[in-house]
């Protein structure tokens, strides 16, 4: 073994313990690349304060956990601490005199996290917990504010100073604060998430603090359909727990470049490891889907729309996804009683549509009820594995307090022992979870492409807010793909019927390069697909998981300009908001000495008028080469690249 590989080793493995029953201490720690610098103070509170290239950017800030008979962090008298530096990361575990518990604080380039460990030998309730970020000075803010704890789908607001933001309103995370003078974005997130309520942040003064629902006490079934669990009453605690065990990470992203946005992964990082042993069967892609443009064909031979759901539409939905090398077909609301899962409608014969479909090599995806789901949770999910189902959308969760998240991982768990994979609907954003059950496929948690059904909020400017930040906590289900795709004054919301989306054909067919969406949907009707054959081919191409990514070019909330490579095959991905723009796409991510053959989408000249044309061309690249692309207002290209037969 090399000598380096024995440091790294021992590095990795070695704590240094230093100090005595101190009180009143401060520690310094650093992220590897020395940008990121944090101070520890223990004492009468506990604190922390972070400096990004010599900006500060989190003034000293408390935290601490309540207990029924003490609170952790309070008065704390360090009696040793453990360093440990991975190469990714510095670590600083700190361990208290005379106490149960311990805290770790870690400094990655990417940005700062912290969480409390416990080592008490009974259960134990969590009264509260105090977690404050003091933002330095009045930082611009792109937050999406609730007044409740059941949604995650809102849109967000663009704040000029965190001063304009009222006193009291929370807000979901990841939060996003910006100096705009220095170009730093700091973020707050959470991550490894179990047993828990998610975490808000609410302006208290100038900071923000964290804040959680607490136990639900009472509920009953309400809400849509009668079918959500709904909380009419709360205890005086967060959570009852086991003594022993880690709690979720608090995490604060700090950069300077927009593009590190876009490719940050920290949650991820600091999520547990998987629990799934065998993932062989695990295999996300893309799925045909019927619900957002209420299951019409327009122009097919059969019958359809919502009162037309069965066993001939969806075969026919089979089909379309099969000749398409879509992997699978998602069937929604509608294939089953809401209140009883194992209850067929009788119009559709569901085993039969899968077995079909699994001849030809599509998977089904099918759709129901969180409550419903958890009424018989083993025997609904032998029901779904014994008809076949390669996976489930669950739906209607629409909370995150610790009896919620209990649930999530339930299901998550549950499911992976019948192999089926899972989309959760209606849920909190992702905190790392399908790190440790990989077969969670995705999760919405996200404003969505449903709402271009009633609204105007999802446009192109909020189709450039979401990678730079919900995607911070993993993939979301934004169910792009619409083809009857329009300008900024030809736009108008359509419920019931064949919605439209908001933006050019070619910034639509981008997310599928830009956004993280292992599952990834088809919004549209197959037979819209299929008058659009270049497009349709570009959509059957692009792949829902890759290798590797380099963000090229990026503005927060302005455009994105994004390379992902599968195998040998590169795609590239350029959206703008709706301002109208050029960006310089330079090729040098290719392999040197290469030719490749680009298939090249671009807005045409009239797409500001007329948002469904493109021009499509296909040329030679290589390395050395570099071209203007033109992006329409709410516009956006694509490329597919693939190695040429000849080298240069």
């Amino acid at each position: 073994m090399r000598i380096s590989s024995i440091v790294a080793i021992l590095s990795l493995t070695f704590y240094l313990s230093t100090g005595a029953f101190a009180k009143d201490k401060t520690y310094q720690l650093s992220s590897p690349n020395k940008a990121l610098k944090v101070k520890l103070s223990f004492g009468d509170s506990t604190s922390y304060s972070i400096s990004y290239k010599n900006s500060n950017v989190i003034l000293p800030s408390v935290i601490a956990m309540v207990l029924q008979n003490k609170t952790l962090g309070k008065t704390a008298v360090v009696k040793e601490t453990h360093s440990l530096k991975s190469g990714e990361f510095n670590e600083l575990a700190v361990y208290f005199f005379d106490e149960d518990y311990s805290l770790i604080f870690r400094a990655y380039n990417e940005g700062f996290a912290y969480r409390f460990i416990t080592s008490i030998k009974d259960s134990i309730q969590i009264l509260g917990e105090k977690a404050t970020f003091n933002i330095a000075g009045s930082p611009a803010a792109i937050v999406q504010e609730t007044d409740n704890y059941t949604s995650w789908e809102g849109p967000y607001l663009s704040y000029p100073s965190t001063a304009e933001i009222s006193e009291g309103k929370r807000a979901t995370t990841p939060a996003l604060f910006d100096y705009k003078e220095k170009g730093i974005k700091v973020v707050i997130a959470e991550s490894d998430l179990f047993a828990y309520p998610g975490m808000y942040i609410q302006k208290q003064s100038k900071s923000y603090v964290g804040d959680w629902a607490k136990y639900p006490t009472k509920t009953v079934m309400g809400s849509w359909g009668d079918f959500v669990s709904v909380v009419k009453e709360r205890g005086a605690y967060l959570a009852k727990t086991n003594g022993k065990r880690s709690f979720p990470w608090r995490i604060i992203i700090v950069t300077d470049d927009d593009k590190e946005l876009l490719n940050n992964h920290l949650v991820r990082k600091l999520a547990r490891p998987s629990v799934v042993k065998n993932t062989d069967w695990i295999k996300p892609g893309k799925a045909a889907w019927e619900w957002w443009h209420d299951a019409m064909l327009p122009g097919a031979s059969i019958p359809s729309g919502m009162a037309n759901r069965n066993t001939d539409l969806y075969n026919y939905y089979v089909d379309f996804a099969a000749n398409n090398k879509l992997e699978y077909l998602m069937i929604d609301a509608g294939w089953s009683d809401n209140y009883n899962l194992t209850k067929v409608n009788p119009k559709l014969d569901v085993k039969g549509v899968i077995k079909s479909a699994k001849e030809k090599r599509v998977g089904v995806f099918l759709w129901c009820v969180a409550s419903t789901l958890l009424k018989d949770l083993n025997g609904n999910l032998d029901f779904l594995n014994s008809i076949g189902a390669a996976g489930i959308k669950v739906d209607f969760f629409d909370r995150d307090d610790q009896e919620a998240i209990q649930w999530i991982e339930l299901i998550a768990k549950e499911a992976a022992k019948r192999k089926l994979m899972v989309n959760f609907h209606g849920c909190s954003k992702p905190t790392g979870l399908e790190k440790t059950y990989p077969n969670i496929v995705n999760y919405e948690a996200v404003r969505g492409a449903e709402s271009d059904k009633w609204d105007y909020t999802i446009n192109p400017d909020h189709h450039l807010i979401i990678p730079f930040l919900r995607m911070l906590a993993g993939p979301f289900d934004y169910t792009p793909g619409a083809m009857r795709n329009k300008t900024k004054a030809e736009f108008k919301p359509i419920d019931p019927g064949l919605p439209s989306g908001q933006g050019t054909r070619c910034h639509e067919l981008a997310m599928f390069v830009i956004y993280d969406q292992p599952f990834a949907m088809l919004a549209d009707s197959p037979t819209e697909y299929e008058q659009s054959p270049e497009a349709m081919k570009f959509l059957s191409a692009v792949p829902t998981v890759i290798d590797e990514t380099k963000v090229l070019d990026a503005k927060l909330a302005e455009y994105v300009l994004m390379a992902k490579r599968k195998g040998e095959k590169w795609f590239v991905g350029a959206m703008t908001n709706w301002t109208e723009r050029s960006i310089k796409l330079d090729f040098g991510f290719l392999e040197p000495g290469v030719n490749y053959t680009a298939q090249i989408y671009t807005d045409a000249t009239d797409a500001n008028v007329n948002a469904t044309h493109y021009d499509l061309k296909t040329i030679t690249v290589n390395n050395r080469m570099k071209m203007d692309l033109k992006l329409s207002s709410g516009g956006g290209a694509v490329i597919m690249i693939e190695k040429s037969i000849f080298k240069k």
